[in-house]
């Protein structure tokens, strides 16, 4: 049985906060607010009409655009193969199943997690394993998942770290899937992806990456993302999801190589989210908040010392929504996770209320 959708225990939490005479201010789901590239909206309006069903692999250019992105900026090789999904979220819940796993197989999951993981798990059957160290794990591993940069820590996999996994896993014949979806939100420490050369050696045996441009580049609503790697995979989920008619629309699919072909529009929102950080990390530091990891990404991580609903319930007084870090596992239970997706004026608004 799936658990309860944790989100609904913060409804309480979320109607104290829109009682506070400015209103709520929600730091809590990482939406993005910002608009989405014009060079993607006019992609989008320029292949409106599209009558005929999509391919479930897509169109070549989408394959050409995402490739090229893929090897000049996560530096994959050149035999990495792709696959377009409908958003990341879907591929995050599905994979396990879609790689035929279930009861007797065993997929680890990090230890601080988003929960969408482990419900992928809990789908299939399959024996779910919480650990940071897959190599720990006694009984024979079928899978792991990776989250660099991480949702909700912030925390990056370092080169060494990520070196130690893929040689296991390879010597282990352990299938290794790392959600790659912030990666070029790096602030403290630049992301590494296990895609690049540096980290494989070349050798994609076992390795997937998925990437979204939801927060990239501000297309959440457009449910595009992607999964590359091993061909060998791709291949197996390419024939499964003809087979599902999962096949991402062919106006989404110009808008996501409009997106990809253009780099400035992520320096652009980099900026904004940078500028956001800045001022929430010294507000809640300025309040006792210890902020720890969220080296990257679109959250700080945060802690008190004290239970997290706590400093949820604290929060709402203020008007303010944050998220409790036991919506992501037993170690987040002292944590809060303050997402950056608020608007200039709320993220101003939020600093002064914790600062009045």
């Amino acid at each position: 049985m799936l658990p309860d959708f944790p989100w609904d225990t913060l409804a309480p939490y979320v109607k104290k906060a829109r009682e506070h005479p400015g209103g709520a201010i929600d730091l809590s789901v990482g939406t993005p607010v910002d608009p989405t590239p014009e060079v993607v909206v006019r992609a989008l309006q320029a292949h409106a009409n599209a009558p005929g069903y999509p391919t479930t692999i897509g169109i070549p250019e989408l394959g050409e655009s995402v490739l090229k992105w893929a090897h000049n900026v996560l530096n994959a090789p050149r035999d990495t193969a792709f696959l377009p999904t409908i958003g990341s979220k879907e591929i995050v819940a599905g994979l396990p199943n879609l790689l035929g796993f279930g009861p007797g197989d065993t997929i680890v999951i990090p230890e601080i997690a988003y929960p969408t993981y482990a419900v992928g798990v809990i789908a299939t059957g399959a024996n779910l394993t919480v650990t940071d160290f897959p190599e720990s794990v006694e009984q024979p591993v079928s899978m792991v998942w990776l989250n660099s940069p991480s949702n909700p820590t912030g925390a990056v996999l370092s080169e060494d770290r990520l070196r130690e996994i893929i040689t296991w896993a390879q010597s282990n014949g352990v299938i290794v899937v790392s959600d790659e979806c912030y990666f070029e939100l790096g602030w403290d420490q630049a992301p590494t992806s296990i895609l690049d050369v540096a980290v494989n050696g070349g050798d994609l045996t076992g390795l997937l990456a998925v990437h979204s441009l939801s927060k990239r580049s501000n297309m959440a609503g457009y449910r595009f993302g992607f999964i590359a790697g091993d061909a060998e995979l791709t291949s197996r989920l390419l024939g499964i999801r003809k087979h599902l008619g999962m096949m991402v629309p062919t106006f989404v699919q110009h808008a996501a190589i409009a997106a990809y072909r253009d780099d400035r529009e992520i320096i652009t929102q980099r900026e904004r989210y940078q500028a956001r950080r800045e001022i929430l990390r010294s507000a809640f530091d300025a309040v006792g908040f210890d902020i720890r990891h969220s080296e990257a990404g679109l959250y700080l991580w945060a802690t008190r010392g004290s239970d997290c609903w706590e400093s949820v319930a604290e929060l709402a007084e203020l008007g303010i929504v944050a998220t409790p870090g036991a919506f992501y596992g037993e170690k987040g239970v002292n944590f809060i996770r303050i997402a950056l997706t608020a608007t200039d004026a709320d993220v101003a608004k939020a600093a002064h209320r914790l600062n009045s």
